[in-house]
């Protein structure tokens, strides 16, 4: 299946209606702001719609005067923003603040194991010698976009460093998908569970590393081969609705969107990274479904509400999702804009 078929105005009109009401909501400086505006920003690089972009500067601008908050390790996320909106309007006041986020990585931030960072959910919630894959988007990622714009390499190194620590600590040798966490002080990935949203945060970041570090880099292919064989089993895990489910593995779990609108974006950037398009049909098969999801008020349905490691399966699968979530937003953002520049869509709606 060589091309996606798509209905641009359908999709263009869904993150439209994802947008609004992401902006409804009342969010802090923290993770799910993070997630939420990193995906309007995707949303405004695919479309051009200024209000997206404006609505982001108004958001960030009402943050910065009141003063931002302690940083942790989640909460840096909102650098994501920062970094698009620096990268439109050449304000160097996002800019600088983005650098304290990157110095605040490197000097402050809690670690372990020669040097993973400690998980950080928030201000009140720390988890000593634990590594979350959470991490891998919230503050890996965010350093290799910095260290690449900057030309910084010892920031770029560190996201790098992030990525091969977690690949090390979570990714199951036999299934090549990734545990949600690990405790260094026990040794072991506790519930040992394969979540959604978790293999979505190493799975999407991953694929964007592809787009930045350059293939001469000798990570590039370390994290390409992390993500080559993590997809090749994800894909072998969509349920016949297309979507997957919150514990992967356990098709009595219940389907669960934002995981599976990132691993989608996942598999969308990957193809792009590799030039060719080898998971198009799996693609094709999470539209119709993701679709549905998104109802006339923009409320991104079916999204698990936040999620600490569980205890167990079953900690999962009891996970609330009826409410609306700013990383549900986020990611379903990320999906609709990475199909909408998507290499091998084509548009059903020229000829209507």
């Amino acid at each position: 299946m060589k091309y996606v078929p798509i209905n641009e105005t359908e999709i263009k009109q869904a993150i439209d209606r994802v947008v609004n009401r992401t902006f409804k909501m009342d969010m802090t400086w923290d993770w799910p702001a993070g997630v939420a505006f990193y995906g309007v920003g995707q949303a405004y690089l695919a479309t051009g719609e200024t209000s997206y972009l404006e609505q982001l500067q108004a958001w960030i601008d009402e943050q910065l005067e009141e003063g931002i908050p302690p940083l942790t390790v989640n909460a840096v996320s909102i650098g994501h923003t920062l970094l698009t909106l620096y990268e439109q309007t050449k304000s160097e006041s996002y800019l600088d603040v983005a650098v304290q986020m990157a110095q605040f990585l490197s000097t402050d931030a809690v670690r372990f194991a020669d040097g993973v960072f400690q998980h950080t959910v928030s201000q009140n919630y720390d988890f000593p010698q634990q590594a979350w894959v959470d991490t891998m988007f919230m503050a890996g990622y965010f350093l290799i976009r910095i260290g690449s714009l900057l030309r910084n390499d010892a920031w770029l190194e560190d996201g790098l460093l992030q990525y091969h620590a977690h690949e090390l600590f979570l990714q199951d040798r036999e299934t090549n998908l990734y545990y949600h966490g690990w405790d260094h002080l026990a040794q072991n990935n506790m519930s040992a569970v394969y979540w959604a949203r978790g293999n979505s945060w190493a799975a999407y970041t991953m694929s964007e590393a592809l787009h930045i570090v350059e293939v001469t880099h000798p990570s590039y292919m370390r994290v390409y081969d992390s993500l080559r064989d993590q997809l090749s089993s994800i894909v072998r895990l969509q349920s016949d609705n297309g979507l997957w489910h919150t514990v992967l593995n356990d098709p009595t779990a219940y389907e669960e969107t934002s995981g599976s609108a990132g691993l989608t974006a996942a598999l969308l950037r990957y193809n792009e990274a590799i030039g060719a398009p080898m998971y198009n049909k799996f693609i094709q098969k999470a539209i119709p479904s993701l679709l549905s999801k998104i109802p006339n008020n923009g409320t991104v349905l079916e999204v698990s509400a936040g999620t600490a490691v569980m205890k167990d399966a079953s900690g999962y699968k009891g996970v609330a999702h009826e409410r609306i979530q700013g990383w549900g937003q986020g990611l379903t953002l990320v999906f609709l804009s990475s199909l909408l520049g998507y290499k091998w869509v084509k548009n059903s709606s020229q000829t209507e």
